[in-house]
């Protein structure tokens, strides 16, 4: 049962200016707010919304060092929606919770500084190993699509176009034909030295590999070639073994 209330201050952060003109992400931050000033009896004095990036420390946002200002003058808390809106960085977390900095979390109103520090922490190394799968798994779709694999061009060229805002269909289009016409006239440039080494008597796809390393052609990421590298570039080029293939 609430037998007090006390003053916060929200603050809401969107990333972008879309976000900020469309409400995307911004009504929930303040759903969860005002949900939770009302289970635990906070009164909000004061609104402040920002447009920027999270990697920016909150004192250093326009609406953000307003925010503080503000909890300074009125004695009042700080009150995010969820940690990641205050700032990414254990280290900006950490700093504001050494400068005395009080300040709630809509999503865990209970939690305590060393709870919001360890929260913080443990986002941050989350975010490190999401961004380290992340990194591997573009590798190896590159990877695959640089062998010809037209599903991980159309992936590359959609990912490419999703990232980059403001471009039209038609140029996300043409983006998207250019990466194909690159891997095609890659396949192509191999067409003849693996036609020349099954010729020579290739009769598997490891022989096929062996043939190209020995000539010292390449991948197109400059590696040496295996049997399903060949066997993909085959596929696309239509180029066939005179013989039964071995098992791979």
């Amino acid at each position: 049962m609430i037998t007090h209330t006390i003053d916060v201050v929200s603050y809401c952060r969107v990333s972008s200016q879309g976000q900020g003109e469309s409400g995307l992400g911004l009504e929930a931050q303040r759903e969860y707010i005002t949900r939770a000033a009302l289970q635990n009896g906070w009164n909000i004095i004061g609104e402040f919304v920002d447009v920027v990036s999270g990697k920016l420390a909150i004192e250093e946002r326009p609406e953000g060092a307003k925010a503080l200002s503000l909890c300074k003058r009125a004695k009042a808390k700080l009150v995010v929606a969820k940690l990641d809106r205050l700032s990414r960085s254990v280290h900006h977390i950490a700093r504001l919770l050494d400068q005395t900095m009080d300040f709630k979390v809509a999503t865990m109103p209970q939690a305590d500084k060393f709870q919001l520090h360890l929260f913080a922490a443990l986002a941050e190394q989350e975010r490190s190993f999401i961004a380290s799968r992340t990194k591997e798994a573009l590798a190896a779709l590159q990877a695959r699509a640089d062998d010809g694999d037209i599903q991980s061009v159309e992936k590359i060229a959609r990912r490419t176009a999703a990232l980059e805002k403001g471009r039209t269909a038609t140029n996300r289009a043409k983006a998207s034909k250019a990466i194909q016409d690159r891997v095609s006239s890659w396949q192509e440039s191999v067409r003849d030295p693996i036609d020349l080494c099954i010729r020579k008597g290739g009769r598997t796809l490891q022989q096929v590999a062996d043939c190209l390393n020995g000539k010292g052609i390449t991948t197109s990421r400059g590696s040496t070639w295996s049997s399903m590298q060949v066997k993909r570039v085959m596929q696309k080029l239509a180029l066939t073994l005179p013989s039964k293939e071995d098992a791979l």
